[in-house]
């Protein structure tokens, strides 16, 4: 076991596929200049030493070629890891992703692959409104696209070696507000959380959750940053006699459905927190599902605890009061019980 923060934990899980498979490569803005931030985040700092510049491939700053490339190499055989800086620019690049690289192997019968990742930063950041938005949503709305959002060092590792290997496209989301990152690139009030990671060689399935709490009286989903918020959430509802299970669905795109099902069997009530917004999130997927297959489980209405249905404003008082909060998840779970 070694400690690492997510970008320590993906930065080697990066270099370590790269070295176990040539047709690895990375493509993005920024991810290789001697001298820089190894990316917005410093996830690829330094590994252009090992690998230069041919693998660890810089690019103007041009979205729709960052993705154009990686999809037309992952057609003819290679294994991009593309670097997109903010998650927002992902809409610069949606007819490659939502619109090629999904649908070719089904337009083919099976005899293309598009093997390829995208990573994706997302969450508020007190940057405004074109550089804070989480849009899980949109990509799990697309057939053809895997979805995963790891929230920890371990599960960042598992889940990317397990989308290199993907014959599919994949889209990783990860939280500004939890690599972990170092120096100049440290966000303001990031949790950076600090994870144990075996030096063995593992892989975490997509589909597959995880109870990151367990408890008996009602059952939070959260990804991302909101799932530490969830737990901190559970904490103190513990101490008025409420019992939080916590889950953190992992990947979005297959989701895991029976775990939330066995969930809600034993706590009859359900709350889904993401920092995506409400309308038409992936919690409203969620919500709908447990609604046609589980919906004698509950003893009350499911509650979502979501961004609100606006852009995220830049004043930091105002984006704190649009996205989920601690005290926030605390009172509308406190409500579910006065129904």
């Amino acid at each position: 076991m070694a400690e690492k923060t997510i970008a320590e934990a993906l930065r080697e899980a990066i270099a370590e596929e790269m070295r176990r498979d040539d047709r690895v490569f990375c493509i993005g803005e920024d991810i290789g200049v001697e001298g820089g931030f190894g990316g917005a985040f410093t996830v690829t700092l330094g590994l252009e030493k090992e690998f230069g510049n041919e693998r660890i491939l810089d690019t103007p700053i041009s979205e729709i070629l960052i993705a154009g490339a990686a999809v037309g190499a992952a057609m003819t055989g290679m294994r991009p890891i593309a670097d997109v800086q903010y998650g927002d620019f992902l809409f610069c690049m949606m007819d490659q992703l939502a619109n090629q690289a999904a649908k070719m192997c089904y337009m083919s019968g099976g005899k293309i692959k598009v093997p390829m990742v995208m990573r994706a930063p997302v969450g508020a950041t007190t940057r405004g409104a074109q550089h804070a938005q989480s849009l899980e949503g949109f990509f799990t709305h697309v057939p053809g696209l895997k979805v995963i959002c790891p929230a920890t060092a371990y599960d960042a590792v598992g889940l990317l070696r397990t989308a290199v290997h993907d014959d599919n496209p994949v889209i990783m989301f990860e939280h500004k507000m939890l690599y972990g990152s170092k120096g100049n690139r440290a966000e303001k009030g990031a949790l950076s959380p600090v994870g144990n990671v075996p030096s063995e060689y593992y892989t975490i399935p997509f589909g597959k959750g995880a109870v990151r709490r367990e408890g008996k009286d009602v059952t939070i989903v959260a990804n991302l940053l909101m799932m530490y918020k969830a737990l901190a959430a559970a904490e103190e509802l513990s101490k008025d006699g409420i019992e939080a299970e916590v889950i953190d669905p992992r990947t979005l795109v297959p989701f895991d459905y029976e775990l939330v099902y066995n969930s809600i069997k034993k706590t009859s009530r359900l709350a889904i927190v993401h920092e995506d917004v409400e309308r038409n999130g992936w919690g409203a997927e969620l919500a709908a599902k447990v609604a046609e297959e589980a919906i004698y489980y509950l003893d009350a209405p499911i509650k979502r605890i979501c961004t609100k249905n606006i852009p995220i404003p830049f004043a930091p008082v105002m984006e704190n009061f649009a996205v989920p909060s601690e005290d926030r998840i605390v009172n509308e779970i406190k409500e579910m019980f006065k129904q």
